[in-house]
């Protein structure tokens, strides 16, 4: 009769060992293939921006700082351009561009386009000052315009160049930019044209 139950007991513990090596070894093919597919899969870092405030987008107004950042971004994006860079340069603008008035942007942007291509002219333009109106949508950015031809830079001139744009839900779009220049009486024209050498269109 002992003999009996003790020989039970021993299946018995001989089953869970059975039962528990299967599923130690199920264990680790699990964690085996986890690794292997956490090696070889794709990573994301989500980066955050260095801002010196926190900025808040909402459809109702456009934020004063976020205005001043997209700003300053259009200013060097559509001051600055060599003949290496010109479709890249136009398609950017295009890219940042109101739907509602891409066709007139390009057919300006085109003007500068077929004009510079070929050519040695650069230009750049440092910015020395930005003003933005958040309830008007405009901004404007004071600075020197530089012209470049090869190596050797041929004008230096201060100018100030006006941004108008267009916001919908919370997406901000240019909708044009142009010098600002001086009418007879001596003030400010506000003329904007989608010439961004600031030319007289």
């Amino acid at each position: 009769m002992y003999s009996d139950i003790s020989h039970e007991r021993q299946q018995s513990l001989l089953r869970q060992r059975n039962l528990f090596a299967l599923t130690s070894a199920g264990l680790g093919l699990a964690l085996v293939v986890a690794g292997s597919l956490a090696a070889t899969r794709d990573r994301e870092v989500v980066l955050q921006p260095v801002l010196a405030r926190p900025l808040t987008l909402t459809s109702s107004h456009v934020d004063k700082d976020y205005l001043e950042l997209v700003t300053r971004d259009a200013a060097l994006l559509t001051l600055n351009r060599s003949p290496s860079n010109l479709q890249y340069w136009m398609d950017s603008i295009l890219s940042i561009t109101d739907p509602r008035t891409h066709g007139r942007m390009k057919a300006e942007l085109m003007k500068i386009f077929n004009e510079q291509n070929g050519s040695n002219v650069s230009q750049f333009f440092t910015i020395e000052n930005l003003t933005v109106d958040p309830e008007a949508l405009t901004s404007e950015v004071n600075g020197v315009l530089h012209t470049v031809v090869g190596s050797k830079e041929v004008t230096s001139e201060a100018r100030t160049f006006r941004y108008v744009w267009s916001y919908s839900g919370v997406s901000l779009k240019l909708a044009g930019f142009g010098r600002v220049t001086k009418d007879g009486a001596g003030t400010d024209a506000g003329k904007t044209s989608n010439k961004s050498d600031g030319g007289e269109g």
